[in-house]
């Protein structure tokens, strides 16, 4: 039997029809090429080459060989293509679900990173109510989905993902807009724009005036994050909102304030309990979390018209 050493080194000398030239299609040395050949041809106790003016002939027997070996090398060169369309995700696809306050600005800017490592890798990405995550990921309809509240499922895995806090935003020209800080208790003097506090996020929001046994009375609400900045933004009210849903200043118009009290909550990757990650879900993960970790150091933007 030939090894593929071997087979490269036979090709090389037969395209080339000298030693030299095999040694520079292989960047080694020829010497080398020229031990091997003979090496090849004592073992094998073939005949490759008839050698003439220090030209390297092929033989009748080594012409039929050479078809073989270039059959061989189409493979190789086939192997070859395909390992590099997967290096570049060609071949496959990356199906993202995600919570609206995460999918809003932090899963684009994911994105934009891993289609810089993976610029082939077709992409599914779907906005999801928490509680359609189950369905989502137990069909597999996706590989995994960045949520805000941890369910309780025992088909499901949650990766921990981001630590964030809460803010309240308020529109510019507001009476509390040139504050830098504000009390849950000073919140409830002005019309407050919300999530129900049933719903699994809305329930994150509300939890802050719970724990301080403050009335928590939502005159406008609403069932998404972006919906209550837009609500903000048209003066319509004040609001608590996640540090993400307005990370990065992505919200024109209102002005953070920093929560007295403490509202830090904590974010997950949830996948299918059981399931293999692809190296492109594993690579978004990563910098998913890499990019909502560095937002919570970072000191939060106050955006302006």
């Amino acid at each position: 039997m030939m090894t593929l050493r071997q087979i490269e080194v036979i090709r090389a000398v037969m395209i080339s029809g000298t030693i030299t030239g095999a040694a520079k299609l292989l960047n080694v040395s020829a010497p080398g090429i020229s031990r091997l050949v003979k090496y090849t041809e004592r073992s094998l106790g073939v005949r490759f080459f008839m050698r003439q003016n220090g030209r390297y002939f092929p033989t009748q027997d080594a012409q039929l060989i050479f078809e073989q070996i270039n059959a061989i090398y189409k493979k190789v060169d086939d192997l070859a293509d395909v390992i590099g369309k997967i290096g570049r995700g060609q071949l496959s696809e990356l199906r993202i679900g995600s919570v609206p306050s995460i999918a809003q600005v932090m899963v684009p800017r994911a994105v934009e990173k891993i289609r810089k490592r993976y610029p082939d890798l077709k992409m599914d990405i779907n906005i999801l109510k928490i509680e359609e995550v189950i369905d989502y990921l137990l069909l597999g309809k996706g590989d995994c989905a960045a949520i805000s509240y941890r369910l309780d499922h025992p088909a499901l895995d949650f990766l921990p993902l981001a630590s964030g806090r809460l803010y309240c935003i308020v529109p510019e020209g507001h009476a509390l807009a040139e504050r830098k800080k504000i009390s849950a208790a000073e919140m409830t003097r002005f019309p407050l724009i919300g999530i129900d506090p049933t719903d699994p996020y809305g329930r994150i929001m509300s939890e802050l005036f719970a724990r301080n046994k403050l009335p928590y009375e939502i005159t406008i609400r609403a069932r998404f994050g972006n919906t209550v900045c837009a609500l903000v933004q048209a003066r319509l009210g004040i609001a608590v909102i996640d540090q993400f849903s307005v990370a990065h200043g992505s919200i024109p118009g209102v002005r953070l304030l920093e929560i007295q009290e403490p509202t830090r909550f904590e974010t997950f990757i949830a996948i299918k309990r059981g399931a293999a990650l692809s190296p492109y879900a594993t690579h978004f993960i990563e910098t998913l979390r890499a990019e909502m970790g560095a937002d919570g150091k970072s000191r939060p933007v106050r955006p302006r018209k």
